[in-house]
């Protein structure tokens, strides 16, 4: 894909999420942190708001910061990282968040009212050049940020963390990479990519784009964490399962994963798992729908709803009506996730990426 349509939607979606979160209440992103290893402590310690639910990892968790840095957040959002890194480097220390999105910069800036914290800053710029002097940091750190950088300006990325770091500095990412080689309809899928899929690089990729910069020390881990809790989230923060018929999450701690059939229960010795259990409660996929009776209204009266042939049975599509309440309108999904929800749901994320830890140095002479 060209890269300027990437920057283009990239900026779009993201500043989208950034102007829905003056609206949510902050569940869905609570839950996508926790399940990357955020503690309830961390979040309840700075604005809901700066928590939007686009992390993929917790790279403070391997950065070690110590209090006096200077560390810098390649694609800082709404603050998230920057506002927890802030705590731990106290006043004598040094938060910088690095974004393109005017949306999110705003976002970030308001948060940060909200906190007092005399020790952070928001700048402006791609991450590929950025407008700060050379050996500056201590630490950069990074959230699900570098696979949305076109694959021509990747490596720009890496060399740009080595300017940037004293001599000793770290690097502390954590970002979806690939697990295998993705056809061209997921590649060229703009809600993939925006949704931080299509555009996951390599591990081997990551490595040589490392130590071609100059970093040592590199090391490229799978975290092991469960990537469909994007999609298999509603905005209430529950897990609602994932696609039938496949391996999904089943009800109960947060990224917990077992193999199943999806929601359709444990598997059975049946091919695909998907033997539909004698009993199930309602409000499963697989669980029959209730028939609802005729309802009177100026819209007239609803028809009977069927329960579906099976739990891998199709969504039909809903088409917009027109009554005498009006036309329905298409509501338009408010950002990144929904929007990746909206168009992949039944997509299986574990397949195709995996959330990594990533961590070099910069070597001191």
């Amino acid at each position: 894909m060209d890269s300027q349509a990437i920057y283009a939607a990239v900026n779009d979606r993201y500043g989208a999420s950034a102007r829905a979160s003056t609206t949510s209440t902050g569940a869905y992103g609570k839950t996508v942190a926790q399940a990357f290893g955020y503690s309830a402590s961390d979040l309840s310690s700075i604005p809901a708001e700066a928590n939007l639910g686009l992390s993929c990892g917790n790279p403070l968790a391997i950065a070690g910061l110590k209090e006096g840095e200077t560390v810098i957040d390649l694609g800082s959002g709404a603050g998230f990282d920057v506002f927890l890194a802030a705590k731990k480097l106290g006043e004598t220390g040094r938060a910088i968040g690095v974004d393109m999105n005017d949306d999110m910069l705003a976002t970030a800036n308001k948060n940060k009212q909200k906190t007092n914290a005399n020790n952070v800053e928001f700048i402006k710029s791609q991450i590929t050049s950025i407008p700060l002097p050379s050996a500056v940091a201590d630490v950069i750190i990074s959230n699900c940020v570098i696979n949305l950088v076109p694959d021509s300006e990747k490596h720009l990325v890496f060399h740009e963390m080595h300017r940037l770091l004293k001599p000793g500095g770290r690097v502390a990412v954590s970002d979806l990479l690939c697990k295998k080689d993705m056809p061209e309809r997921i590649k060229n899928d703009m809600a993939l990519y925006v949704g931080c899929i299509a555009g996951a690089s390599k591990v081997e990729e990551y490595e040589r784009w490392l130590k071609e910069a100059g970093f040592g020390e590199v090391m490229v881990v799978d975290a092991g964490s469960d990537v469909n809790v994007y999609i298999q989230t509603d905005e209430e923060g529950n897990l609602v399962g994932g696609p039938c018929c496949g391996d999904g999450l089943v009800e109960g701690s947060i990224g917990e994963v077992k193999k199943s059939g999806g929601c359709c229960g444990p598997s059975t010795e049946k091919e695909g798992g998907c033997e539909k259990p004698a009993e199930k409660a309602a409000g499963s996929c697989c669980a029959p729908k209730k028939e609802t009776k005729a309802a009177s209204s100026c819209c007239g009266s609803k028809k009977e709803e069927k329960p579906a042939s099976s739990c891998c049975a199709p969504k039909k599509e809903e088409k917009t009506t027109s009554s005498c309440c009006g036309p329905k309108k298409e509501e338009k999904p408010d950002g990144v996730m929904p929007d990746l929800k909206a168009k992949h749901p039944d997509l299986d994320l574990n397949e195709w990426v995996g959330s990594y830890k990533i961590y070099a140095v910069k070597p001191s002479a």
